[in-house]
């Protein structure tokens, strides 16, 4: 928890909510993958309440985390996805890098701040 408190703009958590009530989440952070230390930074932990899906939340966050990230001075963004999720995050912009990898079903997707 204590990695999560830096002093630079990353990490960094976003919320979506509606007035006091808690509907999403997503973070930007150093690295999300251990055995690509060199791959930074990663947006994270995307989460949306079951029954807010299918709404844009999902996308809005990631919208918003990328948005911070290149703004932080990023060129490149990195996220891991499972390969039910993959076609998502292809839809709003992201593609593969590396496909198998860490493990077999999991994808490194990326961004660039030109795209």
């Amino acid at each position: 928890m204590q990695e999560s408190f830096g002093e630079g703009p990353i990490p960094s958590a976003f919320v979506a909510h509606e007035g006091e009530r808690f509907v999403g989440t997503v973070s930007v952070i150093a690295c999300d993958e251990d055995s690509r230390p060199q791959y930074t930074p990663w947006v994270a932990a995307l989460w949306v309440e079951p029954e807010h899906r299918r709404k844009g939340i999902g996308a809005a966050l990631v919208g918003r985390a990328s948005a911070f990230a290149f703004k932080a001075g990023a060129e490149r963004i990195y996220l891991l996805s499972r390969a039910q999720r993959r076609p998502f995050y292809e839809n709003l912009g992201w593609a593969v890098l590396e496909a198998n990898a860490p493990e077999e079903g999991m994808f490194i997707l990326v961004r660039d701040r030109s795209a």
